[in-house]
């Protein structure tokens, strides 16, 4: 966020030093990361909430007895409630602010984890998957736009990746849970009870979120909106020193002075743009068929004919995957940039669905597809699913960030929702498409939207590494 060199390079005159605390003089990152940690919480319990149908849905089906359709409705619900808490939390974070809306997050994962676990009918389960994907659509708006408000820009890109590092480790940690569970009885044993313990175990993480919401700060950004500038200087303060602060609360206020508030702003000339690369971002990093993967992974395993414990360990092995790479993402995009590692990543998503659809068509599963899938978790874990986030939380103006953002995400979870719900009946034995093209179309499909992305990517997506957020919307402006 800062400009001057002798900032960006963390110093502060010491004329400056004697203004606030000691401690404020010159900022500290470990503040930050902190605080971000903590927000990340609610990317880590995004992980968790919707990575947890993968172990559970087959004992699922076996419960309540479920077709194909029925199969995807009972995966895809919980999308519709994103959409939901995305379209509500951005309009939230702006009036109430983006800790607040942290704290109604936590809660709504809580009822969700206890409501899922005991329910006695489908229809009472699907309220509360609903319920739950409220606060993960709440959450996926609210912490990395939380994040990106309180990081300096040199570091920016890695903590707003530090969400999606978290995210990753929720799905990770959910399928370790998913296989322990499942390693405490039969298949009988899961289908009557195993699947509730899944489902249920989101209660304690949920717990942590809730009680350390309440003490970490709130976004200086939306203070300073809210006319709280002090509280908005002291927290920029301690995140970079007394001189960082001031220069970026100057600039905080002429930003906000040139913006109206009002969602007709996007839709002004120079800035209509700005929308439509979020919107079309949003749509392509879910139609690419991540959530195939981490919602169906045991199901896409077990056709290829592993059991279901060997399933559910292969799954893990998709999860450590995700996450290796994630980390690699943190550490390059304040390095190589947004896009450079946006491109990249989409075409080598593209080159392993391909050969993913390929190996469908000709039947030739096991080893080989396995390696495929770990291919095309890697790059996107490397770049589509990190970046997409943090240029997400980028590119639009402060006082209208959280509904735009809202915009944009509520897009993706429709999306995300499409393919989750779709997935099974085109994967489904009885269906044309899985007889036609033995089980290799969703692939292709798949493959085709990495092309699309990619050619978005380098025709439109403009490079954000090292800008301020003034500074970017100010490109915009131009």
């Amino acid at each position: 966020m800062s400009q001057s060199p002798e900032i960006a390079a963390g110093g502060a005159p010491g004329a400056e030093r004697g203004s606030l605390r000691a401690g404020h003089a010159t900022g500290s990152l470990t503040y930050v990361f902190l605080v971000t940690l903590v927000a990340a919480l609610g990317g880590l319990l995004f992980g968790y909430d919707t990575g947890v149908i993968n172990g559970a849905i087959g004992p699922l089906k076996t419960h309540f007895q479920l077709d194909a359709r029925q199969e995807g409705w009972a995966t895809a619900c919980a999308l519709l409630g994103c959409a939901l808490g995305a379209g509500g939390a951005g309009a939230l974070s702006d009036w109430f602010g983006r800790k607040k809306v942290l704290i109604l997050s936590a809660v709504l994962f809580f009822v969700s984890a206890v409501g899922t676990a005991i329910p006695q009918t489908l229809a009472t389960f699907i309220f509360y998957r609903i319920l739950g994907g409220l606060g993960v659509g709440a959450a996926s708006i609210t912490s990395p736009m939380y994040i990106a408000e309180i990081s300096p820009a040199r570091i920016r890109g890695r903590m707003v990746s530090v969400n999606q590092f978290a995210i990753v480790t929720g799905f990770l940690v959910v399928y370790f849970v998913n296989y322990f569970i499942d390693l405490q009885g039969d298949a009988a044993w899961n289908a009557r009870v195993g699947w509730r313990w899944m489902f249920g175990s989101e209660a304690l993480p949920a717990l942590v979120l809730l009680i350390l919401s309440f003490v970490v700060p709130e976004s200086p950004r939306w203070l300073t909106k809210k006319g709280r500038e002090r509280e908005a200087m002291n927290i920029l303060s301690r995140v970079n020193g007394t001189t960082y602060a001031r220069a970026e609360l100057a600039e905080i206020k002429e930003a906000l002075a040139h913006e109206s508030g009002s969602l007709r702003q996007l839709l002004a000339p120079g800035m209509r743009i700005v929308l439509v690369i979020g919107i079309v971002l949003a749509v392509l990093q879910q139609v690419t068929g991540i959530n195939v993967f981490l919602y169906f992974g045991t199901e896409i395993f077990k056709k290829m004919g592993s059991e279901t414990n060997a399933a559910l360990l292969q799954n893990i092995v998709v999860g450590a995957v995700n996450l290796s790479f994630t980390i690699v993402a943190i550490w390059t995009v304040d390095r190589l940039g947004r896009k450079p590692l946006m491109v990249i990543g989409s075409a080598g998503m593209g080159i392993c669905l391909l050969a993913m659809g390929l190996a469908a068509y000709t039947e030739a599963m096991g080893l080989w597809m396995l390696l495929f899938i770990l291919g095309y978790i890697a790059c996107f874990a490397l770049s589509v699913g990190p970046v997409t986030w943090v240029i997400l939380s980028e590119v639009f103006p402060t006082r209208i960030r959280g509904r735009a953002m809202a915009i944009a995400t509520v897009c993706l979870w429709v999306a995300n929702y499409l393919v989750s719900q779709t997935f099974p009946m085109m994967n489904d034995d009885k269906s044309w498409l899985a007889q036609t093209f033995h089980r290799a179309f969703p692939f292709w499909l798949y493959g085709a939207s990495c092309v699309i992305l990619l050619v978005f990517v380098r025709r439109f997506v403009p490079e954000t590494k090292g800008k301020t957020l003034e500074e970017i919307e100010r490109h915009w402006t131009r």
